[in-house]
């Protein structure tokens, strides 16, 4: 059991450590944050896979969100593993080469729109104080 707390800690610095490197979020006083915006709630999402790793995701609780102000789509371009088997198939029998690709943190490479913004609160257990003593928020 003290294991995986300790592989639990670890998996979450790792996506820390994720969303640190692809600059997912900034930090900013709760002054900062409009009055008519909601601040959505982070939630740690826990997974052992099928290898006995141990993964730790962040994830938005979205169901405080509102349509039209804090989001206007919900669509996530992924592939399935069939579908990725069926292209490595094609490009096999074409006689082309396939790159190594990392799937590690690809859900954190879209983009938001240019005037698209989420303010929610530091993520469990990494929150961060202002100098007004309040829990700063990312935006």
């Amino acid at each position: 059991m003290a294991e995986d707390r300790i592989g639990w800690g670890a998996a979450e610095r790792a996506e820390i450590a994720n969303h640190a490197a692809n600059g997912s979020w900034t930090t900013v006083d709760r002054s900062d944050v409009p009055a008519d915006r909601s601040l959505a709630r982070l939630i740690w999402v826990y997974k052992r896979k099928r290898s006995g790793a141990l993964k730790a995701r962040l994830c938005v609780q979205g169901c405080a969100q509102v349509h039209g102000v804090d989001y206007d789509q919900t669509f996530c371009a992924t592939m399935r593993p069939t579908s990725l088997r069926a292209l490595a198939a094609i490009a096999n029998s074409a006689g082309m080469r396939m790159r190594r690709w990392d799937f590690v943190a690809a859900y954190l490479q879209g983009d938001l729109e240019q005037n698209e913004v989420v303010y929610c609160h530091a993520p469990p257990g990494y929150a961060t104080v202002g100098a007004d003593g309040r829990p700063r928020i990312c935006r």
